[in-house]
């Protein structure tokens, strides 16, 4: 196969880059950039030098189409609702990591995002891909909507609970933190050293937006579904992704039972660990890894649920999923290039 990723300097695409170099089925990646074209990648990322010694190209949507099978979209939001379509159209398979197409309702999008919808035909086109509960229609798929980290991590951990109804409606409260890497390259005050070494922040308060993707996806399996509690914070490090949820039980529930429906829910899936009784994960376990792993528990005194829910942003929250959701695309393991174990220490 031969890929394509537009927007290749940040970090995104970079780790596109890495992780597609060990992928048995790709044996080419050209690299697309609208503000670095004609550098090398290695001017951005020395790391990435022995992987790709070519000139970053001019990003020609047309041309992108009819030169790969594949294009990853790793660009700020905004710009996949340009390129997007014409990608398409031209007969590459597309898989956006921007927000830019993971909202059905136009007027969301542009209440949380503050900026201009996508075309409504490109986004009734996308398919969102939250590979382990979407597999079906991805699989059916030619223009994919990549989940943002935080959904991945809280959908993920909210999934068994919500589709078997177990829960208060309106009883979900998720307390999320992200290291730095999900803000982007570009330096900002609430994210460079001084500002965030020893430091804990709380940002975006009852307005990240990332809130409405995650109650969207809810509502799809449970209408009744009214709102959610989400926050955000940073935390001093650079990959990671913790997202603790609480949530009322309709009725009392053993620790037991629930550890045994999270196991039959993620059975069959290689990227998705339940922790044993007991033992919750830290995001250091999943590091540089595709995985999500989970530890749930009840409370008794309570009768309210936790769910502690991990992933690496920048791979099973960004790169590592879009990969996921190629290769279910068409029809490769879906476990190629992505099988390796978490960095640790």
């Amino acid at each position: 196969m031969k890929i394509g990723i537009v927007g290749a300097t940040g970090y995104g695409g970079a780790e596109l880059l890495r992780l597609l170099n060990h992928h048995p089925e790709v044996n080419k990646v050209v690299l697309y950039s609208s503000s670095k074209q004609g550098m090398h990648i290695h001017e951005s990322y020395p790391h990435l030098a022995e992987i790709y010694d070519q000139p970053l190209e001019a990003i020609d949507a047309s041309k992108i189409g009819k030169e790969v099978d594949v294009v990853f979209l790793a660009t700020p939001p905004g710009v996949s609702a340009e390129w997007s379509e014409k990608i398409a159209e031209a007969g590459s398979q597309v898989i956006d990591l921007s927000g830019d197409l993971r909202l059905g309702n136009r007027d969301v999008y542009e209440k949380w995002y503050q900026r201009p919808a996508a075309g409504e035909s490109i986004i009734n086109q996308a398919v969102y891909g939250l590979s382990e509960w979407n597999r079906a229609e991805i699989k059916d798929a030619k223009v994919i909507s990549n989940p943002g980290c935080y959904p991945t991590a809280t959908l993920l951990g909210l999934a068994p609970l919500v589709k078997e109804k177990l829960i208060e409606v309106d009883s979900i409260i998720v307390d999320a933190k992200s290291g730095t890497s999900g803000a982007g390259r570009s330096a900002t005050p609430i994210t460079h050293f001084s500002e965030m070494n020893e430091n804990f922040k709380i940002y975006q308060i009852n307005k990240h937006k990332h809130l409405p993707e995650i109650e969207q996806m809810l509502q799809v399996w449970d209408p009744s579904i009214p709102t959610i509690t989400f926050q955000p914070h940073l935390v001093p490090m650079v990959r990671g992704i913790m997202a603790t949820i609480y949530a009322k039980a309709k009725k009392p529930i053993t620790e037991q039972a629930l550890r045994h429906l999270y196991k039959e829910n993620y059975k069959t899936e290689k990227f998705v660990r339940i922790r044993p009784e007991g033992a919750f994960p830290a995001t250091k376990e999943v590091f540089g890894s595709n995985y999500c792993d989970i530890g749930v528990t009840y409370d008794e005194r309570t009768g309210r649920i936790t769910v502690v829910s991990v992933i690496d942003n920048v791979v099973k929250g960004a790169a590592g999923q879009a990969i996921q959701n190629m290769n279910i695309m068409n029809g490769l393991n879906e476990e190629a290039g992505l099988s390796f174990s978490p960095v640790y220490p």
